[in-house]
């Protein structure tokens, strides 16, 4: 489970739409490779993104590791 959060409100599928977009832009694929498979009027969505597991996974990993100081 991943959150995010965006300012787009939830009006006419623009939160929606930004959250395929960071989300895109953080793994560095293409936004039509990311779609939301269901939740699209929900806070809880579940978000299928195409491409190479092993390194979605690992950019995934990346991007929320904790730092420690």
């Amino acid at each position: 489970m991943v959150k995010v959060r965006v300012r787009a409100i939830a009006d006419g599928g623009e939160a929606n739409r930004a959250v395929t977009e960071l989300l895109a832009k953080a793994l560095g694929v293409p936004k039509a490779k990311v779609r939301i498979l269901s939740g699209t009027t929900s806070r809880l969505k579940q978000i299928a993104i195409d491409g190479d597991p092993a390194k979605l996974g690992e950019t995934l990993r990346k991007l929320t590791a904790t730092k420690k100081d």
